[in-house]
């Protein structure tokens, strides 16, 4: 089965879009594993404003990627890309999880990624935590429920920033209790 990684960029208070949703905190200096990251993966999973923003940067910065992008607005979308409303959210991503493929990238928005993390349907965080504490914006996290995490692994790059990697928690099996101690 294919795996889903979040792979994004957040401030040290746990923004991913500054106030004025900038971006210009993102350090842009070394690759920071974007490339073997992006080599593993042949599809992304994005909101309508990450797609949106995405085609205004230029859709050819990720045109080798089969793009799903998740919104009820939209009615048409560019190239290579489909999208998929509410109604059907999990049939979909288990559909296209169980299709043959690499890595697929969860870009956000951040109501997307909620949604994801209700559903456990990501596989690995991978957190690119920029040395910036912006004091405002749109934060990452906007989930009502405790989630528990495994810690992977961490990775510090020269520039400050420092690469958390997660995972869900497995849940403990009650059951597997011996009901007679």
């Amino acid at each position: 089965m294919r795996k889903v990684i979040l792979n994004l960029a957040m401030s040290l208070d746990g923004f991913i879009e500054g106030p004025n949703g900038e971006y210009d905190w993102c350090f842009a200096d070394q690759d920071y594993g974007v490339t073997d990251f992006l080599n593993q993966a042949d599809a992304i999973f994005l909101g309508r404003k990450s797609y949106e923003t995405l085609m205004s940067a230029g859709p050819e910065l990720f045109g080798a990627l089969k793009m799903y992008v998740f919104s009820d607005t939209l009615t048409a979308v560019e190239g290579n890309s489909e999208i998929i409303g509410k109604a059907n959210f999990k049939q979909r991503i288990n559909e296209i999880r169980h299709q043959p493929g690499g890595n697929i990238w969860l870009f956000g928005g951040a109501e997307l990624v909620a949604a994801f993390i209700t559903e456990k349907q990501i596989n690995e965080f991978v957190l690119s935590v920029h040395p910036v504490i912006l004091g405002a914006g749109k934060p990452l996290f906007n989930v009502t429920n405790r989630t528990d995490l495994m810690f992977l692994g961490s990775e510090t790059f020269s520039s400050g920033l420092v690469q958390l990697r997660y995972t869900f928690k497995p849940e403990f099996d009650m059951s597997m209790i011996d009901s007679d101690l």
